[in-house]
């Protein structure tokens, strides 16, 4: 797609040098070309043959542009569904290790025959 958007931008660069050319020398090549004058309906035909190009590499830059940031959105999200997957990952290293530390602690204490104490209002 990148190749087709910069063709299209080349041939208009193209078109409108060639159009820029061909106007200011047409006193020289206005027999080359059988055209005997130039009338403003030529000139603007040349124009709208250029604006429509123009508007088509626009169009072809805008699509390009657009799936740019179509990846681009597809990449964070990608990053961040692994950002919370590490997330979780840690969390659960984090609690297996809280669990260890009460299990050794519970293992440690020694039963006690007294009863707890209990409060009465």
């Amino acid at each position: 797609m990148k190749q087709i958007n910069t063709i299209f931008q080349l041939l208009v660069a193209l078109y409108f040098a060639v159009a820029l050319i061909f106007f200011l020398a047409f006193d020289s090549m206005r027999n080359a070309f059988n055209i005997q004058e130039l009338t403003a309906g030529k000139v603007v035909i040349w124009l709208l043959v250029g604006a429509g190009l123009f508007i088509v590499s626009w169009l072809l830059d805008n699509v390009y542009v657009n799936g740019l940031h179509k990846d681009i959105r597809k990449l964070e999200l990608e990053k961040n569904e692994l950002k919370a997957r590490m997330y979780d990952m840690e969390q659960d290293v984090k609690i297996s290790r809280v669990e260890k530390k009460i299990e050794t602690i519970d293992e440690d204490k020694e039963p006690s025959k007294i009863r707890p104490r209990q409060n009465f209002k």
